[in-house]
């Protein structure tokens, strides 16, 4: 006798069997709460019910009361089927092994352990444990109520067994997550000869399924085949069930495909698992031949179908399936509805998802008011998004964890500190999603330090709010911050996937992070499993190409098996600001070829390619384009990009005339391009206009009065320079000082114009010296028209010399071996006399120096610039 049944020995026959009859006027008051559930089920009636339907019975026997509670069993009313019992005992009838077996069932389908000991007392006083049906549905009733040690005791203890012994046991280790076990089970049934039923395989492939043991699952299935059980109904659906659990969809619609016999359940699932592995044509496809086949349509098909042409934005035929809902009369259901409420808001109708949500009114819950808000936001209506939240408080739903993760995106129409204070009194601040989500929208504001706050009051930090930890810190050009939340993470024991690789790559995007440290993310990526991820290898390719590494990043695009648009913009865009105009092109005409849908982004990088390529005829033909083919509406940052393009080829007329004619009044972006082309042709009338309008836009700008007073000073109008730096003097205002970057063993250093705060300041002055001389040697000239000072020719000799790019080349030079390469990087634009000084260096020294200025990068080597002296 097991452990269990020991006890039960103890247990006062007359005081069970009591306890037993007294059970159905106790009922509903508590003392077998599992039971009390399923008796108050609405599919089933009440125990009162069935107390008074045998009080009405013209004939009370054991026959008649069997009958029932075999029928009760069979249709789920489990709590009638346990009032009928407790009348047999009450009744002093004869209870049988094939009503203990019963009973027994409806214990473990209820989960009801305490009942079911009750009864396995009754058995073993009544002498049925010998009872083949009564072991098994012991055996059944334990492992459904998690006994697992008692079920299998009952199992070991049992002098026979049959099929159905073995597949409870085998199904119950299966529910209780002990797949191995019932993987023992299953053998040990074969070799003592018991061959499995169909049962058998659905029970032991649903546990394989939910583990994703695929091999084994394989296995089973040969085994299916073989005991020709694969062309049974239940058997194939089970088998379409883990092999899409398991991500093998051919496989799953390989076996749906050779079933002979299909019911709604394989369709359905096998519909649901094309969706759900985001074979969403496909799902549409097999529906059609579903409805051609005349399969009748359930209710849950169409929530999956709808799903699927969501995700697909197929509009009209959501509207159709929204008729197809009405006519057979399933609008009610909440599954539905939803689903048809998303489907109209990723289908950009929100006038219909909103007319949906309206209809659901009375069944509204807190998912829906949150599908409606996300769909708000999925369209760009945050205002109406946060109209819609505020209401929800109004009418009494409380959010959830993904209410407010959802509406954060709403900002600026809700403050992130407003929702955040509502998060912490509801006390969602610990729930992971909440945290991350409140973390990125202070990131979005700029406030990385209130992030950061966040960040570590987040309980269980998952994956993702580390991941956003990293993105954040990389938004704000932190890089030793996103690296230093990798380490943690790494010391932590959590493993990073391919979105921690992609945000702290994106932090070496920066000018002033360490390459080498960048490379080295990406061995690591590569050794993690992760380079091939697209969003890690995009973030590889925007890279490589901010950091001057151009080659490299072609490389890493040509490598990419898919491409999203961030791909090919950061392609594009590499190769503009590298000067390869041509091979800009190039690549977006590959990206038209593919049909690649195109954005606003992409336009400015194809622009951005002409102007750095002075490729007018070119710019203009892809600005039209991009307006008129790809209907993309120009933005600022677009006319901005236009008026450079016009302003670096000297067609200033056409510049103006293209202000002139812009929808909208012209931005700061625009001006500044115009004013920097006027200075650079010294168009001192177009240039104060452009100076003007510049500087009332932002009157505190220094930039701005920088640039008129070199216009002034390029003219030679030195009064009037004079007077626009009295200007700055009295509004405070200070020019930005030119600064240039170099890295050498992983250590960046700063210099300034004339800086001599170096460790190395006399060999720096010593090498530019040496350098001045072998210049003069090879017939350099200095230019002093790009000293915008009212001084002697020497004196503007001297302040050109000690340039800031010159002295980060200078200690480039004496700091790293003989021909490597040298890469610089400065915050302003880099003036002519210094960009035909670096080019007779690379000339002189037999090196190729990459300069990185505030407009775009410089490739010099072997005396010649990639700029072709257009920049």
């Amino acid at each position: 006798m097991i452990p269990h049944c020991s006890r039960l020995a103890q247990i006062n026959p007359h005081n069970t069997l009591k306890s037993l009859t007294q059970s159905h006027f106790k009922f509903n008051y508590g003392n077998f709460p599992t039971a009390q559930t399923a008796v108050t089920n609405p599919v089933s009636s009440c125990s009162h019910s069935a107390h008074k339907m045998f009080q009405e019975m013209p004939q009370r026997d054991s026959t008649h009361y069997n009958h029932t509670l075999f029928e009760f069993s069979r249709n789920g009313r489990n709590g009638d089927a346990l009032g009928v019992f407790f009348h047999m005992c009450r009744s002093g009838l004869a209870v049988d092994g094939s009503s203990l077996s019963c009973i027994l069932k409806v214990c473990g389908a209820v989960g009801d352990l305490r009942i079911g000991k009750q009864v396995h007392c009754r058995c073993v006083r009544s002498g049925f444990l010998d009872h083949v049906s009564v072991g098994s549905s012991l055996v059944d009733m334990y492992m459904k109520t998690g006994e697992v040690e008692d079920g299998s005791g009952v199992f070991d203890e049992m002098g026979e067994r049959n099929v159905v012994t073995w597949t409870s046991l085998i199904g119950g280790y299966a529910q209780n997550g002990l797949i191995e076990e019932a993987l023992g089970v299953f053998m040990t049934m074969r070799g003592e000869g018991v061959e499995p039923n169909a049962f058998s395989f659905v029970a032991l492939m649903g546990g394989l399924a939910e583990n994703c043991m695929i091999k084994k699952g394989s296995e089973v299935h040969a085994v299916a085949v073989k005991n020709g059980f694969h062309v049974v109904t239940i058997v194939g659906n089970c088998l379409i069930n883990m092999y899409s659990k398991c991500g093998i969809i051919k496989k799953a619609k390989t076996v749906f495909d050779s079933m002979v016999d299909r019911n709604e359940a394989s369709w359905n699932a096998m519909v649901a698992d094309l969706v759900s592995n985001d074979l969403h044509l496909e799902a549409l496809e097999l529906f059609r031949q579903m409805r051609l086949e005349g399969v009748k349509l359930k209710q849950l098909i169409f929530a999956t179908v709808i799903k699927a042409c969501s995700i697909l934005k197929e509009l009209s035929l959501i509207r159709q399936l929204h008729s197809r809902v009405l006519k057979s009369g399933f609008h009610c259901d909440g599954n539905i509805r939803t689903a048809l409420m998303v489907g109209y808001s990723k289908s950009q109708d929100t006038d219909g998802a909103f007319a949906m949500f309206k209809t659901m009114q009375g069944d509204q819950n807190v998912v829906s008011w949150t599908a409606m808000i996300n769909g708000y936001l999925q369209n760009g209506e945050k205002e109406k998004a946060v109209d819609l939240y505020i209401e929800m408080s109004r009418v009494g739903i409380r959010p959830n964890q993904y209410t407010y993760s959802t509406v954060l995106a709403a900002y600026p129409f809700i403050p992130p500190v407003q929702v955040h204070a509502q998060v912490i009194k509801m006390d969602y601040q610990d729930h992971p999603s909440v945290g991350t989500a409140i973390l990125d929208a202070y990131v979005k504001t700029g406030n990385i330090n209130e992030a950061a706050k966040v960040f570590e009051k987040i309980g269980e930090k998952d994956i993702v709010a580390w991941s956003a930890m990293i993105a954040g810190f990389a938004v704000v050009v932190d890089t030793e911050g996103a690296v230093n939340i990798f380490r943690r993470l790494a010391k932590e024991g959590i493993w990073p996937n391919e979105f921690t690789f992609s945000s702290v790559i994106n932090a070496f995007a920066s000018p002033v992070a360490s390459a080498e440290q960048g490379k080295q993310f990406h061995a690591f990526s590569i050794k993690s499993g992760f380079s091939d991820a697209l969003c890690v290898s995009s973030a590889l390719v925007t890279m490589y190409a901010k950091r001057g590494n151009i080659v490299s990043a072609n490389q890493v695009f040509k490598r990419q098996k898919e491409r999203d648009l961030v791909s090919w913009n950061s392609m594009i865009s590499g190769y503009a600001q590298h000067g390869h105009g041509q091979e800009a092109l190039e690549v977006f005409k590959e990206m038209q070829s593919r049909n690649m849908k195109m954005d606003g982004v992409t336009l400015i990088a194809v622009v951005s390619a002409c102007v750095h390529a002075g490729l007018v005829a070119e710019g203009e033909k892809y600005f039209d384009m991009m307006i008129k083919k790809h209907h993309i509406n120009p933005t600022m940052e677009h006319y901005a990009c236009m008026v450079d393009l016009y302003g670096r080829a000297a067609l200033l007329d056409k510049a103006m005339e293209l202000i002139n004619q812009m929808p909208f009044p012209a931005g700061e972006k625009v001006w500044r391009s115009l004013l920097g082309a006027c200075c650079v042709h010294r168009n001192l009338e177009l240039g104060k206009l452009a100076a003007k309008n510049l500087i009332s836009l932002q009157p505190q700008d220094p930039a701005a009065h920088v640039l008129l007073s070199n216009l002034y000073a390029r003219c030679g109008n030195w009064r009037d320079r004079a007077e626009v730096r009295k200007l700055m003097d009295k509004k405070k205002l200070k020019k930005e000082a030119g600064r240039s970057w170099i890295e050498v063993k992983n250590k960046a250093y700063t210099f300034l114009a004339g800086d001599r705060s170096h460790p190395l300041a006399d060999q720096i002055f010593s090498k530019l010296e040496e350098l001045y001389i072998r210049l003069k040697d090879a017939g350099y000239k200095p230019d002093t028209s790009y000293v915008l000072h009212d001084v002697e020719d020497e004196h503007k000799e001297a302040i050109l010399s000690r340039h800031s790019e010159r002295l980060a080349i200078a200690f480039g030079l004496i700091s790293t071996p003989l021909g490597s390469e040298i890469q610089i990087m400065k915050n302003l634009r880099v003036c002519g006399d210094c960009h035909t000084v670096i080019k007779l260096i690379s000339q002189l020294e037999g090196r190729t120096i990459i300069v990185r200025d505030s407009n775009r990068f410089h490739h010099f080597k072997e005396g010649v610039c990639s700029c072709g002296d257009f920049w």
